[in-house]
């Protein structure tokens, strides 16, 4: 399904905050997003559902401009065609089918009764409902309901799909059948938009990503872009190495490093693990380090190269703690 956009970016928010009162939402975030799969990450009541709920224009910002495909998103039916949300709120109806209840927010936007319930069927299958579809929601756990939640968000075959915490409550196996379903979405050159605050989650689907904390951007784009902002904050690094003593006082003598600590092995080279608040000085004074001392290495690894340390990291900054 091809949708003729306005603009040739997915989102645009321009400089947007939503304010409760005297409590901030969203404050000040500014980010232009072209079409592709994108996580929001953040943890729990960091504005992630507000930024959504603002993007679907279920909220205004009492500040800035949010544009969807092109258009604002405020009571405008002919861009909901092309979005599909799926919220992180229970909202089904607990009497009905899952099977019914697909089928009627089909018929809500013009679908006839006999072809909705069709591809009703259909998406209810994708997401791995087939056997439960005719139960009433009210005896789906919370897994099942999340899957009934995103085939509702998939029935309509909308271009753009916005996810809040859409793996909440499935087991390991429907996390997995769930990724999948995804990412044949996204391969079919969909967009999606997924918040989570389980990092592992979105690494499955994408590595572009928008990082959020109290409502703010802190950083925008992939794990590599958003690491090199990162060169020269604190890292830790662990090498393995025939002399490790050696190889520690040389750091130290460089003031490369805050703490070293060396873990034995009862096989193999000991692992000098070092914490330093300069990584791109470290890393680019290693290899002349090792070479010049004639050490023998066999490993070296960020110890913490994941999106969770660079999660906590920016976060520091944030703070100011870094």
């Amino acid at each position: 399904m091809t949708v003729s956009m306005v603009s040739d970016y997915l989102i645009e928010l321009n400089h947007v905050t939503k304010l409760y009162g005297t409590v901030i939402g969203v404050n000040d975030f500014d980010a232009q997003l072209k079409p592709g799969a994108y996580g929001l990450l953040g943890p729990n009541g960091c504005g992630k559902s507000t930024l959504l709920n603002l993007l679907t224009g279920q909220l205004v910002p009492t500040h800035g401009t949010v544009r969807v495909l092109g258009q604002s998103p405020r009571n405008n039916s002919g861009l909901m065609k092309k979005i599909g949300y799926c919220p992180g709120f229970e909202g089904l109806y607990a009497t009905t089918t899952g099977l019914d209840w697909v089928t009627l927010l089909l018929q809500l936007q013009g679908v006839r009764l006999r072809p909705a319930r069709e591809r009703a069927a259909d998406c209810l299958a994708v997401v791995g409902m087939s056997h439960d579809m005719k139960r009433p929601i009210s005896t789906y756990s919370r897994g099942m309901r999340q899957r009934t939640k995103l085939a509702q968000a998939i029935a309509h075959e909308p271009t753009l799909l916005f996810l809040d915490e859409p793996f909440s409550g499935l087991d390991p196996i429907g996390r997995a059948e769930m990724t999948d379903v995804l990412n044949d979405w996204i391969g079919l050159g969909n967009s999606l938009i997924i918040a989570s605050h389980v990092l592992h989650e979105i690494e499955a689907l994408t590595d572009s990503f928008l990082l959020i904390c109290g409502g703010r951007l802190l950083a925008s784009g992939t794990a590599g872009e958003v690491n090199e902002l990162l060169f020269d904050s604190p890292s830790e690094i662990e090498v393995d190495c025939s002399e490790p003593y050696r190889l520690a006082s040389a750091m130290m003598e460089k003031e490369l490093a805050v703490s070293i600590s060396v873990e034995h092995k009862s096989h193999g080279d000991d692992t000098v693990r070092v914490r330093t608040l300069r990584a791109g000085q470290l890393w680019m004074q290693l290899p002349d380090l090792i070479n010049g001392h004639g050490f023998t290495v066999t490993r070296v690894r960020s110890a913490d190269d994941s999106l969770q340390t660079l999660f906590n990291s920016l976060l520091k900054i944030h703070r100011g703690e870094i």
